[in-house]
C-alpha cells in the first residue's frame, strides 16, 4: 500500500506511518487544511473527519474547526503566523492558488502559488518510518524581490482533547536538557533561541499530550527542528481548547529578501505520534535517528580519551605522547588532542584562527604524535574551532572584516572571541581549505569541532544582514559535508560548549555529540535522560573523569562514574597518569566490560525504568536476546529500602540468564523487577547482563 494517498473528490491527502496516519486538505478558498494527525485511518475515513464543522462558529473567532496547514495572514485568522511576507506595494495577506501535487513513493508535494504576486508556494511531506518530515520552499517568480519576515518549515494540530501538557527542555551550560513537563496555558508560548545556534536553554523540540500519559502509556505527539541556528516554535492554546504549533528557523525581528528567480527553502520539521508514551515516544525517534538521520549508524563508536582535562592548556608533543600511551593501556581505541595545540594558543586570549601547530611544542610538527597515537592502535582527533576568532591573532589583524560586526558598533567579546561570518564565501573557503589540508597531510581520524559562544552584533555590512542567520549555518554543513565525501574515515564530534548545538540536523553531518562539558556523573544522570527523550544513545559522547569532579567538585565512586557514562558512548578524561595503579586496573576491566556490552548500549532500545531523581534509578537497553541493565543509586538515609525497578521490552514467556549463570523468567522480571546489592549509603551502582536462553 502506497504511504501517500489523494482523495481527488475531496482535495484530500492522506500519509500513512507504520502506526499512525496524517491528513489534510485544501479548503474552498485553496488554503491547505488540516484535517488529522494520530491514529491509522484509512482514506476514507479521513474524508469523514474532513466533513466535521465546528457547530461553535461565531463571527467574532475564526470559522471551521479545521486550522491552516501553514497559517499565513489573510482572511479570518488570528493566530500565529508561520509564514509572512511583504510585496513591495506593502500588501502583507496571501491568498493561494492551488497549481498541483505530485507523489513519489514516501513524498508528497503541493503547489501553490499567490493569486495575485509572483510567490510560488510548496509543501513538502516525506514518510521516514513513523515520523512524517515536512519542509516548506518559497519561489519568486517576478522582477522585485519580497520581503520574507516568517518562514516556519510546518505547523502541527493537536486533536481536540480535554487536556494539553508541554514537555520541553530547560537548561544552561553543564546543566543541558532538563525536562520539563507543564499544563499548557491559555496563550501562547514560545521557545526560542535567538543565539545562533540551537542553545543549551532549550532544545528545538516539543512533545504534547493531553496531561495523562506517563513513560509507559498514553498519547503523545512531538516534534522536532532538524536545524543548528536560531529557532522558534510557538505552541498556541486557544480559549476553546484548540491546540496548535509552528515552528522553523530565524526568531522575531529577523527577515530575509527573496531576490527575483531564488528559491528559499526551510529546514525539516519533523512530526511523530506514538500511542504508548513518554518512553515509546523516545524509542521511535531513537529508530528514526538511527535509519535516516545518522551518517553512519551502523558503527560502533570507539572509546575515547580526551587530554583535556589532563592538560589543559599545557600541551606539548611529550606530555601527549605520554598520555597516549596511558590511554593505550586502559584501552581507549581514539586519543583527541584538545584546545592548545596551535598558534599562541597558551590561554583563551590568543590564537583562535591560526590553525598550525605551534613551533615550540611541536617542533616536527603533529606528524610525530599522529605516529606515536597509531602506533599505540589507536585514531587520532584533533580539537577545532573553526568559527571562531580571538582579536589577538594573526588572521584577525589580517582580516578584521570577516566577523559579525555592525557599522558603528562594539564588537562584543565572549570568551574573548568574535564569530567569524561563515555566510561570506570567502571565510567559508577559508576554512575548508585549513580543514581539509589538517586532515589530509596529517592523516587525523576524528574532529571534535567545538562552537564556544553565541552570535553577537550579527551583521554584515552592505549584505542582506538576515541572511548571516541561516547562511552561516548552511555554510557550516556544507564545509562537514565536504569533509566528510572528501576524507570518508573522517569521523566528528559536535560540540559547542557541551550540548549547546545538539538537534537533528548537525546529528545527520556528525557522528557523536559531545553533551555536556559536566562530568559529574550524579548530574549526568539528569543530563542523559533529557538527551535520550529524543537522541539515541549511540551519539551521546560521556566520559569519565576525576573525583572530585573539576567542575562540581562532588566526589564519586570510580565504578559509578563509569556505570554512568558507559550509558552513552563512552569516553575517558581523566588526569590518568596521576591515578592509582588500583584506578587504572579496575578502568581497563571496565572498559573491556563497555566493549562487550557497547552493541547493545548504542544500538539497542532503550527504556527508562525510574525517574533521575529516585533514589535508585535504573536505565535499560535491549538488542535482539541481549539485555544490559544500569542500576545508580544516591546517597541516602542508612538502610532505606528501595523498590526495585521493574524491568521492560521483555518477553513474559521468555528466561533470561545473568552474567552470574541465574536465570530469571520474563515475567517476574516485568513484574517485580532485579534485586541489586549496592554497598553502604552513598554514590553506588550495578551493571546487569541479560541472555535470552529460552
Amino acid at each position: 500500500m502506497s504511504l501517500v494517498e489523494h482523495a481527488p473528490a475531496h482535495r484530500l491527502w492522506l500519509l500513512r506511518t507504520p502506526e499512525s496516519s496524517y491528513a489534510f486538505r485544501l479548503g474552498s478558498d485553496d488554503r491547505p487544511r488540516h484535517v488529522h494527525w494520530g491514529p491509522p485511518l484509512t482514506l476514507a475515513q479521513a474524508t469523514q473527519v474532513a466533513a466535521r464543522r465546528n457547530p461553535a462558529d461565531s463571527s467574532f473567532d475564526e470559522p471551521g474547526d479545521e486550522r491552516q496547514e501553514l497559517p499565513a495572514e489573510g482572511g479570518a485568522f488570528f493566530g500565529v503566523t508561520a509564514l509572512a511576507v511583504r510585496y513591495e506595494d506593502g500588501t502583507s495577506a496571501l491568498e493561494w492558488r492551488y497549481e498541483d501535487f505530485a507523489i513519489d513513493g514516501d513524498a508528497l508535494v503541493v503547489r501553490l502559488a499567490d493569486r495575485h504576486y509572483p510567490l510560488e508556494l510548496s509543501l513538502h511531506y516525506r514518510v521516514r518510518g513513523d515520523v512524517v518530515e515536512r519542509w516548506t520552499t518559497l519561489r519568486n517568480t517576478g522582477e522585485v524581490p519580497v520581503s520574507l519576515l516568517r518562514t516556519d518549515s510546518a505547523s502541527w494540530t493537536l486533536p481536540r482533547r480535554d487536556g494539553a501538557r508541554l514537555s520541553r527542555t530547560s537548561g544552561a551550560w553543564s546543566a543541558e536538557y532538563g525536562v520539563l513537563r507543564e499544563p499548557l496555558p491559555v496563550g501562547e508560548t514560545t521557545l526560542t533561541s535567538r543565539r545562533g545556534v540551537s542553545s543549551h536553554q532549550v532544545n528545538p523540540w516539543v512533545m504534547l499530550d493531553d496531561g495523562d500519559a506517563t513513560e509507559t502509556s498514553g498519547e503523545v505527539w512531538s516534534t522536532a527542528l532538524a536545524w543548528s541556528g536560531s529557532w522558534r516554535i510557538t505552541v498556541e492554546r486557544t480559549h476553546t481548547g484548540r491546540v496548535t504549533w509552528t515552528g522553523g528557523f530565524g526568531h522575531e525581528h529577523v527577515g530575509w529578501r527573496l531576490r527575483p528567480g531564488e528559491t528559499w527553502e526551510t529546514p525539516v520539521f519533523a512530526g511523530l505520534y506514538a500511542a504508548d508514551g513518554f518512553g515509546g515516544t523516545s524509542r521511535r525517534w531513537h529508530s528514526y535517528v538511527r535509519e535516516f538521520v545518522q551518517p553512519h549508524p551502523g558503527e560502533l563508536r570507539p572509546v575515547v580519551y580526551n587530554s583535556w582535562e589532563a592538560t589543559g592548556w599545557d600541551v606539548d608533543e611529550r606530555t601527549e605522547t605520554a598520555l597516549a600511551a596511558a590511554a593505550a593501556r586502559v584501552g581507549a581505541e581514539l586519543f583527541v588532542m584538545d584546545d592548545g595545540w596551535f598558534g599562541a594558543r597558551t590561554g583563551d586570549t590568543a590564537g583562535l584562527g591560526d590553525w598550525t601547530a605551534n613551533e615550540q611544542r611541536f617542533p616536527a610538527g603533529l606528524g610525530p604524535l599522529v605516529d606515536a597515537v597509531h602506533a599505540h592502535g589507536m585514531r587520532f582527533g584533533l580539537w577545532v574551532e573553526p568559527e571562531m576568532v580571538n582579536p589577538d591573532s594573526d588572521l584577525y589583524r589580517a582580516h578584521p572584516d570577516w566577523v559579525l560586526h555592525m557599522t558603528n558598533r562594539e564588537r562584543t567579546t565572549l570568551r574573548n572571541q568574535l564569530v567569524l561570518n561563515f555566510a561570506r564565501p570567502d571565510v567559508a573557503d577559508w576554512a575548508h581549505e585549513w580543514l581539509d589540508r589538517l586532515v589530509g597531510e596529517h592523516g587525523i581520524d576524528y574532529l571534535k569541532w567545538d562552537m564556544n559562544r553565541a552570535f553577537t552584533e550579527a551583521g554584515w555590512p552592505g549584505e542582506d544582514a538576515g541572511r548571516v542567520w541561516v547562511e552561516h549555518v548552511r555554510a557550516v554543513y556544507a564545509i562537514l559535508d565536504r569533509l566528510r565525501a572528501d576524507h570518508p574515515r573522517l569521523r566528528i564530534q559536535g560540540c559547542a560548549g557541551g550540548g549547546g548545538r545538539t538537534d537533528l540536523g548537525i546529528i545527520a553531518r556528525t557522528d557523536e555529540i559531545w553533551a555536556s562539558d559536566n562530568t559529574d556523573a550524579a548530574d549526568r544522570i539528569a543530563i542523559q535522560h533529557g538527551y535520550g527523550q529524543l537522541y539515541p544513545a549511540g551519539t551521546m559522547s560521556a566520559w569519565v573523569t576525576d573525583s572530585p569532579n573539576p567542575t562540581t567538585g562532588r566526589e564519586a565512586p570510580l565504578s559509578f562514574r563509569f556505570h554512568v557514562a558507559m550509558a552513552g558512548v563512552l569516553g575517558l578524561g581523566g588526569d590518568l597518569p596521576r591515578w592509582s595503579a588500583e584506578e587504572l586496573a579496575e578502568a581497563a576491566s571496565l572498559v573491556a566490560l563497555y566493549k562487550e556490552i557497547r552493541p547493545v548500549v548504542q544500538h539497542g532500545a532503550l527504556y527508562r525504568l525510574a525517574a533521575p531523581a529516585s533514589a535508585l534509578t535504573a536505565a535499560q537497553y535491549v538488542l535482539g536476546d541481549d539485555v544490559v541493565v544500569f542500576f545508580w543509586r544516591r546517597p541516602t538515609e542508612f538502610a532505606r529500602p528501595f523498590t526495585p525497578p521493574r524491568l521492560a521490552g521483555l518477553d513474559p514467556a521468555g528466561r533470561y540468564r545473568d552474567q552470574d549463570g541465574v536465570v530469571h523468567d520474563g515475567a517476574v522480571l516485568l513484574s517485580h523487577g532485579l534485586d541489586v546489592t549496592l554497598p553502604g549509603s552513598g554514590y553506588a551502582s550495578a551493571v546487569v547482563r541479560l541472555t535470552r536462553v529460552g
